[in-house]
């Protein structure tokens, strides 16, 4: 079954664009980025953030992001996948991860969630951004909660401003 990406999630005062891979099946069913409950994404943002996302409804998340100046977008926009493992992605069209950066005057840098997004990386070396690579937010990296934060703590400098 062919799944696809969410548009992206961006204005013109993002300074911060975290890239997934591909939603799964649970953010696909609810049509919302990170809706696993297992998923860590919420939580670990709102630790660094200094704003409780995870108690706040989908659109007022999104927008409490926007205001910190976060975007949020996928690497692929459309791939084949039985279930929602990252290893499991095949035929996989790329989104113009390019092309949305052009749109982004405040951008300063781009986060990769997970080892999957991050292959994406290289084809953002000459932007001048800041790249940067995160353990992944999935409940499939099971890698304690505290070890995440502390490598995500990085994004500190582009949400507190």
């Amino acid at each position: 079954m062919r799944k696809s990406s969410f548009p992206p999630v961006v204005d013109a005062d993002t300074r911060l664009l975290i890239l997934g891979s591909l939603p799964g099946d649970a953010s696909l069913a609810a049509a919302q980025y990170y809706a696993h409950p297992r998923n860590q994404f919420w939580r670990l943002l709102s630790a660094i953030g200094a704003v409780e996302l995870t108690a706040l409804p989908y659109p007022q998340r999104l927008a409490a992001l926007q205001a910190l100046g976060v975007g949020l977008w996928d690497v692929v926009a459309s791939a084949r996948r039985r279930g929602s493992l990252d290893s499991d992605i095949r035929d996989v069209a790329f989104n113009p991860l390019s092309e949305l950066l052009a749109t982004l005057p405040a951008l300063q840098a781009v986060a990769f969630n997970g080892k999957t997004a991050a292959r994406a990386a290289p084809t953002l070396a000459a932007s001048g951004l800041d790249i940067l690579l995160l353990p992944s937010s999935s409940p499939a990296l099971t890698t304690p909660f505290e070890k995440k934060l502390a490598e995500w703590q990085v994004l500190g400098r582009y949400i507190l401003q």
